[in-house]
This record gives structure tokens, C-alpha cells and sequence, in this order.
């Protein structure tokens, strides 16, 4: 990958890098800045993927057939949210490096193009999705009377998924500036719409009319309808992080083609994880619905369980990245080793409490036996795998921000399509769901190794052409 100059820190650089919404993460503790910069995220995050878990709650009132509708359109909706943390990354990455260089004209212009690049790319993505939606869920394995009810999703979700684009990019210029709390308070806010008004558009409660399962989907576009309107006027006049005027050609070509040259691949790599999803889904369908529908739940408490890890991977990049940008690059070493270090001791933690409480948690969301038998099965294998998943999605992650995309798009695509999903299949063929389940653990373990060893490798190389340079 292109290398992107590395400057000194400046005797001021305190003062300096301080903005409006900013904090300089050159200087200081490293434990301190990850601790203060992803507790907010924690409450964000929670709220994001509470999204998904309060409608899949919600509609599996409706019944079975409902559930596994929704978990058919997991992979497809995790496919538009991949993009935009792909794009999100993109930006951070491109963003904090000017900051850390203390070059704020250039990242308030590179703010203002990837806004604009990411509404684009969102409109063309949901175009296609939106032509191919019949062919994409029967390749998935989904039935035809399956059909009705995801179309009814999904004609309201795809339109909204735009926004959630934009507000993934808004909040990732946010957190490059050292400022999550804001994001966070955004996404926990768009949660507590959705919570409340999934229950009134779904049952039809009050002068509501009962939607079904696009009541779930309507109540999630008005959510995200109020946090882009108010992240807008957030970004455009009270922080003034972006320009209220269109920038000039040659602004748009060189920010977009910096911010593209890093977000494309960083997009590519997360948009793996759905498209893994949808074939981990198909070749559950091989097993009936009533593994699809478990599978589903499992794959929207994963988020929750893995909670921690994803707020790091959006309170890491910018910490990166800023040092990147200044050239330190102990300080990016001493990030990545608390990080991962403490992802491993803390995920081992949530595995002991979902073991436990795997008859209850199954239970929550069914009382057909088959549902709540393989929702178990699930979580009494596949968690144990998620501290070594942890080290896998904050190695992308820290490459991302060490401006390597083609290093992370290569583990994500070695994760996917030669470990993961290949020896989930194999296991199944040979053992069943439990194999199922199992191949799947086995191709986390195995990439997390590989994941360590190429960050180090690339840290080598940095430090390597630091020493040169001096």
C-alpha cells in the first residue's frame, strides 16, 4: 500500500490538534485514551445492535415463520451496514492522519468529499439490492412463501439503509477526532425510538395499524431518519467538521481518491462478514427452518456478546491512525497489545455467562422445542471462539488505520472462504449442526494466529521505514 509521509510531533502539539469536537491522542496514557474513548462507544454500539435483537424479539411473537423471515434478511441488512463501517473506516483513517499531522483545512475537506462519496456509493448499493432482492434470498435457500413477508421488510429497510450509511460516516469523522461520546448518545437515542415504536407499528397498539414485520422495518427508517437529520446539522453547522458548499473538482478528486484507496477495500472486507453470513445460512437451511431461525438468533446475539469488541474496533482506528499520522509508532504497538490482550480475557468471561444462561437465553426467543434446542447447541460452542474473532476484527481494524486495506481485505477474505465458512461445511457433512458449529469455532482460532502474526509483520515494516528515514 501507498504510505502516507510520516511527520514529528510538534513541541505544542497539545494545543494544536484540539478542535471543536477533538482530542489529541499523541500524548498520554494509551489504557487512559481507549478507556475514555470507548465506554461511550460500549453504549452505542449496544444500541445499534439492539436494533436488530428488539425486532427479532419482537417478531418472534409472531410466530416461527416470522423469525425465520427475519433471519434471512440478517445477512443482506449486515451486507449495507458492513459497507458503511467499510466506508466509516475509510474516513477515520484518512481523517485522523491529516490530524495527527495537525492539517486541519485537509481533513475538514476530506470530511466534506467522503460525506458526499458515501451517500453515492449507499444509492447504487441499494439500487442493486433493491433490482435483485427476489434472486439474492432464493440463493440464500429462502422459500417462496418465505418471500411475502421479507419483501414486506425489506421494501421499507432498503430505502432507509441510505441513511444509515451517512450516519455510519458522520460518526467515523466524529471518532477520528477523538470524540465518540457523540456517536454514541446519537445511537442510543435512534435505539430508544426504534424500542419504543416496534411494538405499537408491529401489533398495531393504540391508533396504530398492526404492519407485521414491517411495522419493525418502519420503526427502524423513522429512527434513523431523526439521528441523520440531527448528525447533520451537527457536522455542517454546530462543529463545522464538514463545508456547507460543494468542494471544487480537484478537492473532490484528491480527498475521494485517498479516502476510496482505503474505504473500497475496508468496505469489501467488512461486506465478507454478511455474505459469509448468507452462506453459513444456506447451508443451515440444509437443516430445516427451524435451524435457519435459530441460526438467526444466534447471529443477532453475537453482537451483543461481542459488545466490547466492536467498540474497540471504532475507538482503536482513530487512536491509531493519529499516531500513525505523528509517526509513532510505539505508541501504535502499545494499543494494539492492551487490546487484544484484554479482548481475550474479557470475551472468555461473557462465554462462561452465555454457557450458563444458554437454556434461558434460548428460551427467551422460542418455545418450539427444535428452535430453542439448536439456539442452545449454538451458544454452547460457536462464543467460546469470540475473544480469538476479537483479535481478528481489531487486527483489520488497526491495519485499516495504518492506511494497509489490502492487508486487512486479504484476512478477511482468508477467513471467510478458507477457514470459516469451508470448515463450518465440512463439519456439517460430518457431524452435523454440532460440526456445524464447530468448524466455524475452529476457523477463528486459526485466523486470530495468522491475524497476530501479519500485524507484526506490518508493524516491522513501518518501524523499518521510520529508522531509514532518520
Amino acid at each position: 500500500d501507498n504510505q502516507i509521509p510520516q511527520a514529528s510531533i510538534s513541541p505544542n502539539m497539545s494545543e494544536q490538534t484540539k478542535n471543536k469536537s477533538g482530542y489529541n491522542l499523541v500524548e498520554g496514557s494509551i489504557r487512559k485514551s481507549l478507556i475514555r474513548m470507548t465506554a461511550p462507544m460500549i453504549v452505542g454500539m449496544l444500541m445499534l445492535f439492539t436494533f436488530s435483537l428488539v425486532d427479532t424479539l419482537f417478531i418472534s411473537i409472531l410466530g416461527t415463520e416470522s423469525l425465520t423471515a427475519i433471519s434471512f434478511t440478517f445477512p443482506v441488512t449486515f451486507m449495507v451496514i458492513s459497507m458503511a463501517i467499510g466506508l466509516g473506516i475509510g474516513a477515520s483513517a484518512v481523517v485522523g492522519s491529516y490530524l495527527g499531522r495537525s492539517d486541519f483545512a485537509k481533513a475538514k475537506q476530506a470530511s466534506t468529499v467522503i460525506c458526499y462519496i458515501s451517500l453515492i456509493l449507499a444509492t447504487i448499493i441499494v439500487a442493486f439490492c433493491w433490482y435483485f432482492m427476489d434472486e439474492i434470498f432464493h440463493l440464500m435457500g429462502a422459500s417462496e412463501q418465505l418471500m411475502g413477508p421479507i419483501r414486506e421488510y425489506m421494501v421499507v429497510w432498503f430505502p432507509g439503509s441510505i441513511l444509515i450509511v451517512c450516519i455510519f460516516t458522520g460518526n467515523s469523522l466524529l471518532r477520528a477526532n477523538g470524540n465518540t461520546k457523540t456517536p454514541s448518545i446519537l445511537m442510543a437515542v435512534a435505539g430508544l425510538v426504534n424500542a419504543v415504536l416496534d411494538p405499537l407499528f408491529i401489533f398495531g397498539l393504540g391508533p396504530f395499524p398492526a404492519l407485521g414485520i414491517q411495522g419493525a422495518a418502519l420503526a427502524t427508517l423513522i429512527a434513523w431518519i431523526i439521528g441523520f437529520v440531527y448528525l447533520l446539522h451537527l457536522l455542517a453547522f454546530k462543529l463545522e467538521l464538514i463545508s456547507r458548499v460543494m468542494p471544487s473538482r480537484s478537492v473532490m478528486a484528491s480527498s475521494g481518491r485517498e479516502m476510496l484507496r482505503i474505504g473500497i477495500p475496508a468496505a469489501g472486507a467488512n461486506m465478507m462478514t454478511p455474505l459469509a453470513a448468507g452462506i453459513m445460512t444456506a447451508i443451515a437451511a440444509g437443516f430445516g427452518d427451524t435451524a435457519v431461525a435459530a441460526f438467526g438468533v444466534g447471529a443477532r446475539l453475537e453482537p451483543i456478546a461481542t459488545l466490547l469488541i466492536l467498540a474497540m474496533s471504532s475507538s482503536l482506528p482513530p487512536l491509531i491512525s493519529q499516531n500513525y499520522g505523528a509517526g509513532r509508532m510505539d505508541r501504535v504497538e502499545e494499543a494494539y497489545r492492551l487490546s487484544t490482550r484484554f479482548i481475550l480475557g474479557w470475551q472468555l468471561l461473557v462465554y462462561i455467562a452465555l454457557a450458563a444462561g444458554a437454556s434461558i437465553i434460548a428460551g427467551v426467543f422460542s418455545d418450539d422445542a427444535d428452535v430453542v434446542s439448536t439456539i442452545r447447541l449454538f451458544v454452547w460452542i460457536l462464543p467460546l471462539s469470540y475473544g480469538f474473532q476479537g483479535i481478528i476484527i481489531l487486527t483489520n481494524s488497526s491495519l485499516n488505520a495504518m492506511h494497509r486495506p489490502l492487508s486487512a481485505l486479504y484476512l478477511s477474505f482468508t477467513r471467510f472462504f478458507l477457514f470459516y465458512v469451508p470448515l463450518a461445511f465440512v463439519g456439517s457433512l460430518l457431524f452435523g449442526l454440532p460440526g456445524f458449529f464447530a468448524g466455524a469455532f475452529l476457523g477463528n482460532l486459526v485466523m486470530a494466529v495468522i491475524s497476530w502474526r501479519t500485524f507484526n509483520s506490518a508493524l516491522h515494516g513501518e518501524q523499518q521505514i521510520l529508522e531509514k528515514a532518520a
